[in-house]
């Protein structure tokens, strides 16, 4: 990872949601979502909006953990004898760098979106009326009771992750079996 001024402080902000309990983060951004829509009018309600900018502020540390894991044992001779033979910067990212962190960028897709799926205090804290979201629904109903429904909707949820880790497996697999027939 490269050294620049403020990285130390940078990579501390990115990483305060991994040690921040979560309503403390959910409290500070709907401070944040009020304050914005008394300032400057947005946003207009909390709804789809404010929660997707909530997932994605605590989900972005796990997946940044995950791909800088994966930068920081990156081989650079790559990037730079791709450089000698003339390539432009974007395209040695395109051809060399993305597809060697392609599966770090995915196994952190897949842990956020399970996160944001399962996630239910920020999203209370994000949501307005109206607005819900689905481990929301199901808190809501569990308080009178497991019903039929709970159980299917529970079953679903294991059933998506499931399917997601499933095609991200076999992704992973086709991505590595086509780097080894590269290498021999």
């Amino acid at each position: 990872m490269a050294n620049f001024r403020g990285r130390l402080f940078f990579t501390g902000i990115l990483a305060a949601p991994l040690v921040m309990p979560e309503v403390i983060t959910g409290l500070s951004l709907l401070l944040l979502f009020v304050s914005l829509q008394e300032l400057i009018g947005w946003p207009g309600a909390r709804g789809a909006m404010t929660i997707t900018i909530a997932h994605i502020t605590f989900s972005m540390a796990y997946v940044a953990v995950i791909v800088q894991s994966r930068m920081l044992t990156l081989n650079r001779s790559l990037e730079e004898a791709a450089m000698d033979l003339g390539g432009r910067p974007f395209r040695v990212f395109v051809d060399i760098t993305l597809p060697i962190i392609s599966p770090a960028m995915l196994s952190g897709w897949l842990l956020a979106f399970t996160l944001s799926l399962d996630d239910l205090v920020i999203a209370s804290f994000a949501s307005g009326a109206g607005s819900n979201t689905l481990p929301m629904v199901i808190f809501s109903k569990v308080k009178l009771g497991v019903t039929p429904d709970i159980n299917a909707l529970a079953t679903l949820i294991i059933l998506v992750v499931s399917i997601g880790i499933a095609i991200a497996g076999w992704i992973m697999f086709r991505q590595n079996k086509s780097l080894s027939q590269q290498n021999t």
